[in-house]
């Protein structure tokens, strides 16, 4: 087994709220929880391109800004995973916001950072943590 390389995204209005979706019973782990958005870096692709087609498919939205965060090397043994994550705060246009893949999601919802959600994805908080 590899490890893969997924670019996840934090987006926000540019007005301090952060959009998360709320991970629905089809979704591939941690159903009920909220999480913020991500998708594999498929080959050849730069990670800006990633995201805006990630961002497209899950949330019907255009990237209006795309600044990288940082990197996290994610190790789960519940299910065991590995997987490389580049984190990008992306600022969309909150009127253009849907779900996109509803086999993935069965909510969406803007959140002030200090007042977020439960459950949170186990791995949120982490990448919540690289947020400025």
């Amino acid at each position: 087994m590899k490890p893969s390389v997924s670019c996840v995204f934090v987006c926000h209005d540019g007005a301090g709220r952060i959009l998360l979706a709320r991970r629905s019973e089809q979704a591939r782990d941690e159903p009920g929880t909220w999480d913020c958005g991500a998708g594999a870096l498929e080959f050849g692709e730069t990670f800006e391109a990633a995201v805006t087609r990630e961002v497209g498919e899950e949330y019907t939205a255009s990237p209006l800004e795309i600044r990288q965060l940082g990197v996290r090397n994610v190790l789960r043994d519940d299910p065991p995973s590995h997987w490389v994550a580049v984190v990008f705060a992306v600022r969309v246009d909150p009127a253009a916001v849907r779900i996109g893949e509803p086999h993935k999601f069965d909510e969406l919802a803007w959140f002030a950072p200090g007042e977020l959600p439960t459950p949170l994805h186990s791995q949120l908080p982490a990448t919540l943590a690289l947020l400025p």
